[in-house]
């Protein structure tokens, strides 16, 4: 049994997983977890990762959840590149100190602006109030402050002089402003630079791709049927993770 790969392209550890796959020529077969439909409450799926949530892989018997896990997986077992994650100890230390610092920075502040412009107001009728969606703004300006000047300090990558885990990681999660109209790196040219580049290095058909999903996000959340007692806890679950 090959490599199975479970996702759904609205997430972002989804879409760093698939690009990386993909751009390192990693066979496998892609199986869709519907997360709006509630796919990841299946028995099915539960077999796979018990904490439903994507990505998940399955490999043979063996199955991982946790999209930082899966993508050194991958780069172990298929031996990716070594720019991807280095074999150089202090080289690799720096990939993992981004990786470890992102969760709750550029992470969580992009998806709460994703959530506050897209997905909450269609779940519960009501536009979140401009002082949060305005403090919500200002944090993740400051993640990229912090960003801009302790990870990437002028240099071209995260690590040095070529694309790395830490800058696929994240530039996924600094795009998903983008499926509610936000680009959250205008008026920041260095990083938008930085963007370009790792775009590049990627492949613009292959990001592309894996973005286009995201991109119709707004045509796919008034598909929604919002009252359903599925959608309605998850709202009340939302609502919680991003005050």
């Amino acid at each position: 049994m090959g490599l199975e790969l479970y996702l759904d392209l609205h997430s972002q550890p989804c879409r760093a997983v698939y690009i990386f796959a993909k751009k390192n020529n990693i066979a496998f077969e892609f199986k869709l977890v519907d997360l709006r439909a509630g796919q990841q409450f299946s028995e099915e799926f539960g077999k796979v990762n018990a904490l439903r949530v994507v990505p998940a892989i399955k490999d043979g018997d063996f199955t991982l959840g946790e999209s930082v896990a899966i993508l050194k997986y991958l780069a172990g077992k298929y031996q990716s590149p070594d720019h991807w994650y280095p074999a150089d100890l202090q080289k690799r230390a720096r990939v993992d100190e981004y990786l470890s610092w992102q969760h709750m920075t550029i992470r969580y502040h992009g998806s709460r602006i994703f959530m506050f412009r897209g997905l909450l107001p269609a779940l519960t009728g009501q536009p979140i109030p401009k002082d949060r969606m305005d403090e919500a703004l200002e944090d993740l300006q400051k993640s990229m402050q912090i960003f801009e000047d302790k990870f990437l300090q002028g240099k071209p990558y995260i690590v040095g002089e070529k694309v790395s885990l830490a800058d696929l990681v994240a530039l996924v999660e600094l795009m998903q402003p983008l499926g509610t109209g936000v680009d959250p790196l205008e008026g920041w040219p260095k990083l938008i630079e930085w963007r370009e580049r790792v775009k590049g290095d990627v492949g613009k058909a292959l990001f592309d791709e894996a973005h286009a999903t995201l991109m119709k996000s707004k045509i796919s959340i008034k598909a929604l049927n919002c009252n359903s007692p599925m959608m309605q806890q998850l709202a009340k679950t939302l609502q919680k993770r991003y005050k």
